[in-house]
């Protein structure tokens, strides 16, 4: 498969417990699970999933309200996220996989790692922050970056961008990827993906719901430690916050931040991540 199989590949479509979500299914082997973030789809991976795939049955789903996948009114919290992680692979058939996540879908990894280990053979976490847990106070030092406020306020965001979405999102892509020039087939369905004001208010969501993930992790770190092997990077966004956040919950940690590296990673250094995660997941 090359990157451009993987931008253009089937869309699968399955119906989990409580939403219906479009999946790359790909390659041969032990699973593993791509998640994006925001305001990526499942094709951000299209740099680095065919050479996973080449040892690996790749599973990339949109996340719930985003990209190809159904939109529904709620659930966007890291604990609904984490039931559809875990409903996809029993409607898959898979019964363990790996875990690689990136911005807004680590907080729902690192909860079904945590709350369902024997789900889970490894996982690989980056760039993104585990609600209040301690170890972040330096990268917060200045307060959350300024568009979290702005996407928390119901309603408000996708009222005021409804018509100028392309222009916002981009300012998005561009700063997260600043080395990599982004292929056009994928800078167009992502524009197109996060067009209207019903895909923005299900991106946005993820956001509001930061609260409710935030004291999910903190109760769930509370009463269990992390066993799943972790790879926790970072790069010149969050840095090192990630792997300081996991390290005193988490038996088994490592961390690397990639250097000279934008926010979207598998876009903007993707050498280098397949170089760290390749032999992590083997």
């Amino acid at each position: 498969m090359s990157d451009d199989q993987w931008l253009n590949a089937e869309t699968l479509r399955v119906t989990t417990d409580s939403v219906e979500l479009a999946v790359t299914d790909a390659g041969a082997g032990p699973p593993l699970v791509l998640l994006h973030g925001w305001p990526h789809t499942r094709r951000i991976w299209h740099r680095v999933a065919p050479a996973l795939a080449r040892s690996h049955r790749i599973i990339a789903p949109d996340l719930r309200g985003l990209g190809e996948s159904e939109r529904p009114a709620d659930g966007y919290d890291a604990a609904s996220v984490s039931a559809d992680i875990v409903s996809l692979l029993d409607h898959m058939g898979v019964e363990r996989a790996s875990l690689i996540a990136v911005d807004a879908s680590v907080p729902a990894a690192v909860l079904t790692a945590l709350q369902r280990p024997d789900r889970v053979d490894r996982l690989v976490v980056m760039e993104s922050l585990l609600g209040t847990l301690p170890g972040a106070e330096d990268f917060l030092a200045a307060g959350p970056p300024w568009w979290f406020g702005f996407h928390s306020v119901p309603g408000l965001a996708e009222t005021v961008l409804l018509g100028h979405e392309s222009d916002y999102i981009d300012w998005f892509l561009r700063a997260g990827v600043p080395h990599e020039p982004i292929d056009p087939v994928l800078r167009e369905h992502i524009l197109d993906a996060y067009s209207g004001a019903d895909a923005l208010r299900a991106g946005f969501e993820y956001y509001r719901a930061l609260p409710r993930t935030a004291g999910l992790l903190a109760e769930a770190t509370a009463a269990a430690r992390l066993t799943v092997p972790t790879l926790a990077l970072g790069a010149g966004s969050v840095g090192d916050a990630l792997h300081r956040q996991l390290r005193p919950i988490a038996k088994d940690v490592v961390g690397h931040v990639i250097p000279d590296c934008g926010h979207i990673v598998p876009l903007d250094a993707p050498e280098a991540l397949l170089e760290l995660v390749t032999p992590f997941v083997a």
